[in-house]
């Protein structure tokens, strides 16, 4: 079983910084689902920037989430 989230930031470009329970830090890009079913409403910025942690994945306000096995192996290792 991968890591689950713990922590989520929103950041520009419609990418999200995401914190690890093993502590390790990755960049998730969510624009390729932005023009896909109930994601297409996550283009408002202000729906996108509600983003918060929900039972090891993230969620938004709108209740749309993402599968936490997708949020680690489809992100990136955070550069900073």
């Amino acid at each position: 079983m991968n890591p689950r989230v713990k922590e989520v930031y929103p950041l520009e470009n419609y990418e999200l910084r995401l914190i690890f329970v093993n502590g390790e830090e990755k960049v998730f890009d969510i624009k390729p689902y932005l023009n896909t079913g109930v994601f297409k409403a996550l283009n408002d910025p202000l729906l996108f920037n509600t983003v918060r942690p929900f039972l090891g994945s993230i969620a938004w306000a709108n209740n749309v989430d993402v599968d936490p096995d997708t949020l680690y192996e489809d992100s990136r290792k955070n550069p900073a």
